[in-house]
């Protein structure tokens, strides 16, 4: 690796315990646009009806002005999150507690908070980890509280050695997904992303490198905790996730489901041929 800038981990950490807090309506028309993003009937949501879990994804994103979006379409750094200086910046993985449900009708308020800041050398230089701990709160009840891990490292070096990960296996069950280019934009629109790497194809191939458009990873622990909910009949009340590969959408990819211990439920993504690219655990 070359040209990896230094990090200031002192000036870093000082977001540490930084806060955001953000509030929106969760309307029956988004609702409608979720479920039809994941090929689910529109219906006609009515108030006081229970909404599709994980739509809080969708709801109080930051809505920055055209002009503070960084190069790469996100908000530019320094804001909330700290202004690290390495270039790739992707959702590493999160966890879920749920404890109630959003409703169509409630307002739900988001309280966002940078829990702790690391910095690691890895395979590929080094990598700093943003923890951010964000609370989902509705008509005065806790939803649910969500740990989410945000990784920032530098461009691939073409030289550097790749170590290549196994194949995954085949899970006991398994559906096969296309990532279209309008199922990506349709989801970085539902969760207004602008981040460029899902949606513009010569950014992503000759900037950062990649073989097409990334697939979110919000988008397949989406798809899986949805896929837990729809084999055990109803839906998981704790969620864990983790990015381990990236998924482009030159290629369908398959979710697996496979029973773990205790009645939890393991789960994961990945290509035909292809290593894991998002593993996660289901619990009720």
């Amino acid at each position: 690796m070359t040209g990896t800038p230094e990090l200031d981990i002192d000036h870093l950490r000082t977001w540490i315990a930084r806060e955001d807090i953000g509030t929106e309506a969760v309307d029956p028309a988004l609702v409608r646009r979720f479920r039809a993003t994941f090929d689910e009937e529109p219906g006609n949501p009515a108030d006081g009806e229970v909404a599709p879990r994980l739509l809080h994804w969708c709801l109080a994103q930051p809505t920055v002005p055209s002009h503070g979006l960084g190069p790469d379409g996100h908000p530019a750094r320094g804001g909330f999150l700290p202004p690290v200086p390495l270039p790739r910046r992707m959702w590493a993985g999160g966890s879920f507690a749920f404890i109630d449900d959003l409703k169509v009708g409630d307002t739900m308020r988001r309280v966002s908070r940078v829990e702790d800041l690391s910095v690691k050398e890895g395979r590929t230089g080094t990598l700093c980890f943003v923890t951010v701990k964000h609370e989902i709160e509705a008509g005065g009840r806790t939803v649910l509280t969500e740990i989410q891990d945000i990784v920032y490292r530098g461009l691939d070096a073409g030289d550097a050695p790749k170590k290549v990960p196994p194949p995954a296996a085949e899970g006991r069950h398994r559906r096969e997904i296309v990532p279209s280019a309008p199922l990506l934009f349709r989801y970085s629109a539902l969760t207004f992303n602008g981040h460029r790497i899902h949606y513009d194809y010569p950014y992503v191939t000759e900037v950062e490198g990649y073989p097409g458009l990334v697939v979110h990873g919000p988008l397949q622990a989406t798809q899986l905790y949805r896929y837990a909910a729809e084999l055990s009949g109803r839906p998981p009340a704790r969620f864990s996730f983790r990015g381990l590969s990236p998924l482009f959408d030159n290629a369908p990819y398959v979710l697996h489901a496979e029973d773990g211990p205790n009645g939890t439920l393991k789960l994961w993504t990945a290509t035909a041929g292809g290593p894991v690219a998002m593993s996660a655990e289901a619990q009720w």
